[in-house]
């Protein structure tokens, strides 16, 4: 079925598949981005892009805030559109995907249609088992959670997102923007792809290799390979990486790697490395109900009461004491 009957084919046709629970806000900056690309006058038209939000009633679809999305429910044939978006969201949802979104997934895998996943969509494309073999972008937020459901591959957690032939998945978030600015200029141009970014407060389009967003960490971080250095340490915090383990990830010297640290931070990667730890167990206490000795064992140290001392040292407090966990960088 065609997408247009009185303008004319798009250059750039998309369709959206919600999981239950989406997150809002990553299909929010992917369709805007292509909301603000489609019309050179600026008038919201479909005209060089199209989008549909695919579902098999017209049923409304409820994000993860509550916002709920009422689908088309028309016909089209997944060789329809040049990509099939897939949105993901909160992973406490255990229903996953509804067998048809399974089975259009599927038949478009077999026609040759790119498949994209936002957010944790992901994770239900690899449980349908289309990831086999690529490899694929997970939020550093649920790396272990993806880890933890799927042993045998290993998701990339410090890129905004991935392109792998004719697999697309990203974190999320303002990456889910980056992602449809990078098929915006694929199909229609970089002027409108830059148009788009800007209009939506972005200042520059991100390529893949583009280190995530820190999270806990209170640092203005400029470098990439220091941002990425941070994101290999949150995905081992349970047992730390050496500074010589950190320099071999990311293919330079140990020399280099502390250069770079005391450049961009004042402060040295081993020194780092340990903030961070005690930063995520300090998020971890103030949510109450884990021991000393598990909080100890997920931050990587070998008991509580290194914990207590290591901790006493950053912070300048006991952990038993919640007051003023928020502190300047190392």
């Amino acid at each position: 079925m065609s997408l247009f009957s009185s303008q004319g084919q798009a250059r750039l046709n998309v369709g959206f598949l919600l999981v239950d629970g989406f997150t809002l806000g990553a299909f929010a900056n992917f369709v805007d981005v292509l909301r603000l690309s489609a019309d050179e006058d600026d008038g919201s038209r479909q005209i060089n892009c199209s989008w549909r939000i695919l579902g098999r009633t017209s049923a409304p679809v409820k994000s993860s805030c509550g916002v709920s999305i009422q689908p088309d429910y028309r016909s089209f044939e997944p060789d329809s559109f040049d990509y099939l978006v897939l949105v993901g969201g909160v992973l406490r949802n255990k229903a996953g995907l509804d067998p048809w979104q399974i089975e259009y997934l599927r038949r478009a895998a077999a026609s040759g249609v790119p498949l994209a996943a936002l957010c944790t969509g992901v994770f239900h494309l690899t449980a349908a088992g289309l990831m086999k073999g690529y490899k694929c972008c997970v939020s550093w937020f649920h790396h272990q959670d993806f880890l933890d459901q799927f042993e045998k591959t290993v998701p990339v957690s410090d890129q905004l997102y991935v392109v792998d032939r004719d697999r697309l998945t990203c974190s999320g978030g303002v990456g889910s923007a980056h992602l449809a600015a990078l098929l915006v200029n694929r199909h229609i141009g970089v002027a409108a792809a830059k148009k788009s970014l800007s209009i939506m407060m972005i200042d520059q389009v991100f390529g893949e290799d583009v280190p995530q967003p820190q999270s806990d960490l209170n640092m203005e971080i400029n470098d990439p390979l220091v941002r990425k250095a941070i994101h290999f340490m949150r995905q081992r915090m349970n047992s730390p990486p050496t500074t010589p383990e950190i320099a071999a990830r990311l293919g330079i010297s140990r020399r280099q790697l502390e250069r770079r640290f005391q450049i961009a931070l004042g402060s040295s990667p081993a020194r780092v490395c340990r903030s961070l730890r005690l930063r995520h167990g300090a998020l971890v206490l103030a949510r109450g109900h884990r021991s000393l000795s598990d909080i100890a064992e997920e931050t990587g140290f070998c008991d509580a009461s290194h914990f207590i001392r290591s901790y006493r040292n950053e912070f300048g407090h006991p952990p038993a004491s919640q007051a003023g966990l928020q502190h300047s960088p190392p």
